[in-house]
């Protein structure tokens, strides 16, 4: 199983704390930084820093770190063209040496668009589905070859489709918890189906909806990785557990219903479930940035008994 750390930088933290985090994750042992890409914090609280972009992020660590895979859980459609992404990528994928991971999805913060000016339509999917196979053509053009597209939403036209990424493919996430379109893109442009947080015991469904949806379009479900994200506090001890709780303003009782929580065990326990049901990539949602000695504790007291 890989286990992934995924932080959350829009409830106010600098780059040079996300940097901390991501030395950590590679020092460590984790296979990825990922950070949510958000620009506006949730919930009542001190903004801090306030948010930072997440590809200039990913710029900036991508220079700064050497093995970790590096990607966002997930841009939203609406912040970016997706010609303009499809080279931001490119570039991160090059500076970091071939790193670089691109999850997409429709966003869904509203007031976060109200907040910077940016706009929201109501019907995203469709934008969706656009910038998926516009991405992924660009990428895949061939040297010397140029790209067109004439959809509803975007055109291009003879675009020469660079820069390059160094992988090929770039590994493209597709997640959510829908039962129809979503499985579909994920079958048609993906390398990872990611369910984010998911509800107990939907797992397998979920799972099962995006193998039926590849073999519908003639694609290998084993070619596809499956994996989920969900948050995670443990400790040493009751304790340790329970101020870890506190610190990001969850309940004990809730967070060992939907997320890793608890000791160390229930944790083993919860993520050996997951991997019965067909999960083998975990995105282990950090809350407290500041607290290093968390992913310390999980990397020598969970990590070894599942990886």
């Amino acid at each position: 199983m890989d286990f992934r750390i995924f932080t959350e930088p829009q409830q106010g933290a600098s780059y040079d704390e996300l940097l901390a985090v991501a030395k950590a994750t590679e020092e460590l042992g984790f296979d990825a930084f990922f950070r949510s890409d958000h620009y506006l914090r949730m919930g009542d609280g001190d903004p801090g820093y306030g948010p930072t972009d997440a590809w200039t992020t990913l710029a900036g660590l991508a220079r700064e770190t050497s093995r970790i895979r590096l990607g966002t859980m997930v841009s939203s459609v609406t912040y970016r063209y997706p010609g303009i992404l499809a080279i931001q990528v490119a570039q991160v994928d090059a500076m970091s040496g071939g790193r670089a991971e691109l999850g997409l999805g429709t966003g869904w913060f509203e007031q976060e668009h109200r907040a910077y000016g940016i706009p929201f339509p109501p019907k995203r999917f469709d934008l969706l589905e656009e910038q998926l196979e516009i991405v992924t053509g660009l990428w895949s053009t061939p040297a010397g070859s140029t790209y067109s597209f004439d959809g509803a939403h975007y055109t291009l036209e003879d675009s020469p489709a660079l820069p390059k990424p160094v992988q090929s493919p770039v590994p493209v996430i597709v997640g959510g918890k829908g039962a129809k379109r979503t499985p579909l893109l994920a079958a048609r442009f993906a390398t990872e189906f990611n369910i984010p947080f998911p509800d107990p015991g939907t797992t397998p469904g979920l799972i099962a909806g995006v193998r039926s949806a590849c073999e519908s379009v003639g694609r290998d479900p084993d070619s596809l990785t499956y994996s989920a994200a969900l948050v995670v506090a443990t400790g040493s001890s009751e304790a340790s557990f329970q101020a870890r709780a506190a610190a990001i303003g969850r309940e004990p009782a809730e967070l060992r219903t939907n997320g890793l929580a608890g000791s160390a065990a229930e944790v083993v326990d919860t993520l050996g479930a997951l991997r019965e049901e067909g999960v083998t990539r975990v995105y282990l949602q950090v809350l407290d940035l500041g607290d290093l000695d968390h992913l310390d504790f999980i990397a020598r007291e969970i990590v070894p008994q599942l990886g």
